[in-house]
């Protein structure tokens, strides 16, 4: 498949997308913690592995649109 600049900027959006919302997500995981809400630790580990595996597709898809944007023909995956 060759990647394009508009697959680019597809895959920044996405990035940021990811990183806005799970840093919001982050903050109320935080809130609720430092607030003492009563929640098995299961679910505090849970949530936080999404907001990790998310913030590293943010980072994957950003590497990957930076790539494609550097070259000025498609790359190649």
């Amino acid at each position: 498949m060759r990647f394009e600049r508009r697959h680019a900027w597809l895959f920044l959006a996405i990035a940021l997308w990811n990183v806005v919302t799970y840093a919001n997500f982050a903050s109320n995981l935080v809130s609720a913690w430092q607030g003492g809400e009563d929640r098995a630790v299961g679910y505090w580990v849970a949530h936080t592995v999404l907001i990790v595996v998310n913030t590293l597709i943010a980072i994957v898809l950003a590497r990957l649109a930076w790539r494609i944007l550097r070259h000025p023909s498609p790359v190649s995956a």
